[in-house]
């Protein structure tokens, strides 16, 4: 965008250290005048050559202020030059960074993000502004891309259930005699995922925008209702939940916080070991945060391997396939929700196989009113 007409920074800069320079000099002239010459006689002394040696008349005022006069304005016009260049020069060096900054910050808005500053020199304001500049491209780059691969990622997640949807309405179109009972099965299937994402992608949406109401939550009664719900899954897979904690105090959504904790535990189950598998699901306060852990059983995994897990549509290192269960969103969505009640997750993994994953978010009293 164009700027506005008028005077740039750098002429006002200028105008000013000149202006400053001519005022110091015009009160240096005006001591002068002040200090000085008005000790002077305005009317002619003669000296007494039997007092003082040498003679002739002591200078008055009116003859050293032609003198005077004359050199003070050379002066003020050369103070006037000289704060003009060297204000142009100074105001330059100093507004250099800033054009800098400027120059990345255009880069930036055409859409070029990989730019950095990188200003050199001491640690100044300029130098200040620029790191924190370069900071924030280097999150906004990598949040791009994220969304980028999330919006790359869901498009084809989106698009495999309606191509299978088609290829089975192609079916029952050209072969009449079919029988309707299985393609309307794998119809509703089909349809039942495609509707599955959609409602996760909204709530990611609605998370990662934080329009929600905040109130009162505990942790530990969101972890028992969800164990409570997921029982029967867990049974299933031969895995044993054990639940342990005090009150967890925390502020927040509570659908929010009670979908995190249903993936958590959802996940933990799942991703298991084959049979006699156990999930581990803790809550308690430390250091003024509510912490929320859930740990299990299963396979070997490297820090590498866990880093991507919060990838959307991730399991593991290998990028998951339409005819698991779930959308390959479970993690993304903890992470999103703990992001959006400013609290910080961690995965780490363990030792004898498996991942603990712990949720801090702020705690509250339990004794705060409502």
């Amino acid at each position: 965008m164009d700027r506005a007409p008028g005077l740039s920074v750098r002429l006002k800069l200028t105008l000013s250290y000149a202006g400053f320079l001519m005022v110091a000099g015009a009160l240096l002239l005006a001591a002068v005048w002040l200090f000085l010459l008005r000790y002077v006689p305005d009317r002619a002394m003669l000296i007494n050559p039997d007092d003082m040696p040498g003679n002739g008349v002591f200078p008055v005022r009116s003859a050293l202020l032609d003198v005077f006069a004359p050199r003070a304005a050379a002066v003020l016009a050369f103070l006037l030059v000289f704060g003009l260049v060297g204000g142009w020069v100074l105001a330059g060096r100093m507004l250099a960074p800033l054009t800098r900054i400027t120059e990345a910050t255009r880069l930036a808005t055409n859409g070029s993000l990989s730019h950095r500053i990188r200003l050199p020199g001491r640690k100044d304001e300029f130098r200040e502004l620029a790191d924190a500049f370069d900071t924030m491209l280097v999150r906004l780059e990598a949040h791009v891309a994220e969304q980028q691969r999330f919006a790359a990622n869901a498009s084809h997640e989106l698009r495999t259930p309606l191509a299978i949807s088609k290829a089975l309405l192609d079916v029952a179109r050209t072969d009449p005699n079919r029988d309707t009972g299985e393609l309307i099965d794998r119809l509703h299937a089909v349809n039942t995922r495609a509707i599955a994402l959609t409602e996760t992608l909204l709530l990611l949406s609605r998370a990662d925008q934080r329009s929600f109401t905040r109130d009162h939550v505990d942790l530990s009664l969101l972890a028992e209702e969800c164990t409570e719900t997921l029982l029967p899954l867990a049974e299933k897979h031969g895995v044993t939940i054990e639940t342990s904690g005090d009150i967890t105090p925390t502020i927040g959504s509570p659908a929010l916080l009670l979908q995190l904790t249903t993936n958590l535990v959802h996940n933990a189950i799942v991703h298991n070991l084959p049979e006699q598998g156990t999930v581990w699901v803790r809550t308690g306060v430390h250091s003024k945060t509510a912490v929320l852990t859930v740990e299990n059983t299963g396979e070997q995994l490297t820090p590498q391997q866990v880093s991507t897990l919060t990838e959307p549509f991730q399991r593991g290192t290998e990028r998951i396939h339409t005819d698991q269960a779930g959308v390959g969103l479970g993690l993304t969505i903890v992470r999103t929700i703990t992001h959006a009640h400013d609290g910080t997750l961690t995965l780490t993994p363990r030792p004898a196989g498996g991942i603990r994953i712990t949720v801090e978010l702020p705690a509250i009293s339990p004794h705060t009113d409502r």
